[in-house]
């Protein structure tokens, strides 16, 4: 294995989960709609197709139906005219008696009658089974399986509608059943009028035996309770007390109860002021005149002999007489307060007094009237369900009358067949133009509609917007389908312009000239991103840039098959320094393209590509070549395009139109990110111009040019093109070591 040492690093390990953020939502527009129709037109045309032709083929095989309609006018169980003692009603729309008779019509008891009526037991058993009869409930399956009822909106018409496949049968059905129907409604009426009224006649009889009971019973509860004249003829015993009386009596102890309350409260607050106080609040609380007077007197008389003090001396008989006319006024002023306290007191417990007495002369009244009217409550209770009684009886034989007329009054109103079935002209089943024309639409319908839930399940990339806005991007080339080598196409290839606008986009991305390193990575295995790191480092090599391609996918190496060289050395040779770089690299027929394989792999020496061999070749390439593009693994499968993405100056991240779902991209970048990769843009792969026009303008605009000028120059070139395409002047290449 050479006596080359590898240093080894710790494997890139990712045990964070790294969550795709989920992209914006966005409003489709109507090319969007469109773009998805034509991508899906093989499904949406085969579905189309397949519903149109079932439909056709359907509607010439089922057998011909003709159709009779019988009308029918329905009201409410009612007489012709109005009853004894009733007007006639008319009654509005009713949903529900309009659904309720939907049911009697198709009633076992309806059928079963135009069953018996026409035979169809025996004229469908011929028919269907062979001359044998059939059974009720089977020719009852048939019949209500030809039946259509269907109401007049907002009136209370029926139309029964009987499909056969004879004309005549399909009327005489139809009309059958109508006929069945009136009569039934009729019969039903009269058997329910004849049961109420004997039903009402027994209950007659049995109030006229409870009448008579209870006359019995009032007379003696008068007798027993000896309830006079005057109060037999009233409903109830008559009270000592009048309602009026009553509610004057309790009006008069409501404010009586309050007077007293209010009196005992200023009682009690003045008791409990001090003497001084007292006096001075009696004269407003008890509005005393005398009170205030004196009040007056010792006010002057104490301001008088404050003046003599002040005059003449405390010894002085002026001084001596004013304090004998100031004290004699206040024993006056307490004499006055104490008797106004004692007159309150004494109304105070007047009015209690009061009070008590007519509460208790109205609670004996009401005792009086109570006691009363429970020894009397017998009577009149007996007296009233006697008058209940004699008023149902009344009752009763009103409407027993009632009903003996209504029933032998004519009922031909309740059902009225206003338009009787006709013979049907033309066959109404199948339906030809109706049943074609709903398939066609079915058809369109349920194709868009499975197209648009299979773009709906599609979540993979289609266009550069779902890119750009999931992945936060920007997409930096749109390469078409069915790509080839640009070493065997050509640098005048419709195709070479998809990598060129890729090759400019991406120089205009670089931050730094001196970035010139590039990775080309991909979510998942297929993506096309050999081609694409290959087809755009020739590209480079063209435009007069000395460009080298390494092979840096160690597990599954593709691009020296598809230049056709050995792949026995290479990358992995250098880094473990078995050979020198001058060895591993190879060149092309391209002078300034250079290629270095990727070499056989050892089983021992997997995390190479993190080794500081690889740092150190990767800056040496920098050092000797304008560009230096790297090839990787799917990044989702293996560590070694993180590594990669995270030595390099650039990473290029390829997806291919409709291959793996969107967060599997997203997370892809994310991984480049997660290293310190820098992501320079997007590449879209394997775009169908042809189906999806909206990349039309990418590479539309050179490929009319490129095969314009080709025509113009050569008239055969196009043959030329057809005879390379099929491997008839296929360009070698020459690859050889370069040193």
């Amino acid at each position: 294995m050479g006596g080359g040492t590898v240093r080894s690093c710790p494997p890139v390990l990712f045990m964070d989960p790294l969550k795709a953020t989920p992209p914006p939502e966005t409003k489709l527009h109507f090319l969007d709609y469109w773009r998805i129709i034509r991508i899906r037109k093989t499904v949406i045309l085969a579905v189309f197709l397949l519903v149109v032709i079932t439909a056709t083929l359907v509607t010439f095989i089922l057998p011909e139906s003709y159709s009779s309609t019988a009308r029918i006018k329905i009201e409410r169980d009612q007489p012709d005219i109005g009853g004894f003692g009733n007007q006639m009603q008319v009654s509005g729309y009713d949903p529900f008696f309009i659904q309720t008779e939907f049911e009697v019509i198709q009633s076992q008891e309806i059928l079963g009658n135009v069953i018996k009526a026409l035979d169809l037991n025996k004229v469908w058993g011929a028919k269907y089974a062979n001359g044998e009869l059939l059974k009720t409930p089977e020719t009852m399956g048939l019949l209500r399986s030809r039946i259509a009822l269907r109401p007049v909106r907002n009136t209370s018409l029926i139309e029964i509608s009987v499909m056969s496949e004879k004309p005549d049968e399909a009327a005489k059905i139809a009309n059958e059943i109508a006929e069945a129907y009136k009569k039934y409604r009729i019969e039903e009426r009269n058997r329910l009028s004849a049961g109420g009224i004997l039903t009402l006649i027994t209950e007659r009889d049995t109030q006229e035996k409870k009448i008579v009971e209870a006359m019995a019973l009032v007379d003696k509860l008068r007798r027993d309770l000896k309830i006079p004249d005057s109060m037999a003829a009233e409903n109830s015993a008559s009270p000592l007390l009048s309602s009026e009386t009553l509610r004057h009596i309790n009006a008069l102890r409501i404010e009586s109860q309050a007077e007293f309350v209010r009196q005992d409260t200023l009682l009690k607050e003045l008791q409990a002021l001090t003497p001084k106080t007292r006096r001075q609040v009696l004269p407003t609380a008890a509005q005393d005149t005398l009170l205030s007077s004196l009040l007056e007197q010792v006010t002057v008389a104490d301001q008088r002999l404050l003046t003599v003090e002040k005059d003449y001396g405390p010894e002085h008989p002026e001084v001596i007489k004013a304090k004998s006319q100031v004290a004699d006024l206040n024993v006056k002023i307490g004499e006055r307060v104490e008797g106004i306290m004692i007159g309150l007191g004494a109304k105070v417990d007047s009015m209690g007094q009061g009070l008590t007495n007519l509460i208790t002369e109205v609670e004996k009244a009401t005792k009086e009237d109570i006691d009363k009217a429970n020894e009397s409550q017998p009577y009149f209770e007996a007296k009233r369900r006697l008058e209940e009684l004699q008023k149902f009886r009344v009752l009763l034989e009103t409407r027993i009358a009632s009903e003996t007329i209504d029933k032998v009054l004519p009922k031909t109103a309740m059902v009225e067949i206003l338009d009787s079935a006709l013979p049907g002209a033309r066959p109404v089943r199948p339906n030809k133009p109706l049943n074609i024309a709903l398939g066609i639409i079915i058809g369109l319908v349920v194709g868009v509609g499975l197209a648009f839930f299979i773009e709906y399940l599609d979540t993979s990339v289609k266009t550069i917007d779902d890119v750009e806005r999931a992945l936060q991007s920007p997409v930096l080339g749109v390469i078409p389908q069915n790509v080839g080598l640009m070493l065997e196409e050509g640098g005048e290839s419709p195709h070479a312009e998809a990598y060129r606008v890729l090759r400019t986009n991406l120089l205009f991305s670089r931050k730094d000239d001196k970035l010139n390193s590039l990775a080309v990575v991909s979510a998942g295995a297929g993506e096309g991103k050999s081609t694409t790191v290959f087809n755009l480092a020739s590209v480079f090599a063209q435009s007069g840039q000395r460009v080298v391609v390494v092979d840096s996918d160690l597990r599954r190496p593709t691009l020296h098959k598809m230049l056709g060289v050995t792949n026995s050395i290479g990358l992995t040779n250098y880094l473990l320094k078995q050979n020198t770089i001058e060895e591993v690299i190879q060149t092309t027929n391209v002078p300034a393209l250079d290629f270095m394989a990727s070499g056989k792999l050892p089983s021992s020496s997997l995390g190479i590509l993190s080794s500081a061999q690889m740092k150190d070749l990767i800056n040496e390439l920098k050092q000797r070549y304008d560009f230096v593009f790297f090839d990787s693994p799917p990044i989702m499968g293996v560590s070694d395009a993180s590594i990669l993405a995270s030595e390099v100056d650039m990473t290029l991240q390829v997806i291919q139109y409709r291959r793996y779902p969107q967060p599997m991209n997203i997370r892809a970048k994310q991984l480049i990110e997660k290293v310190g990769g820098n992501l320079v843009g997007i590449v879209l792969n394997n775009i169908n111009m042809s189906q999806d026009e909206s990349y039309y303008y990418y590479s539309g605009y050179y490929h009319d040019y490129y095969y314009r000028s080709s025509e113009e120059a050569d008239p055969g070139a196009g043959a030329g093109k057809d005879k390379a395409k099929t491997g008839g002047d296929k360009t070698k290449l020459d690859i050889k070591p370069k040193y």
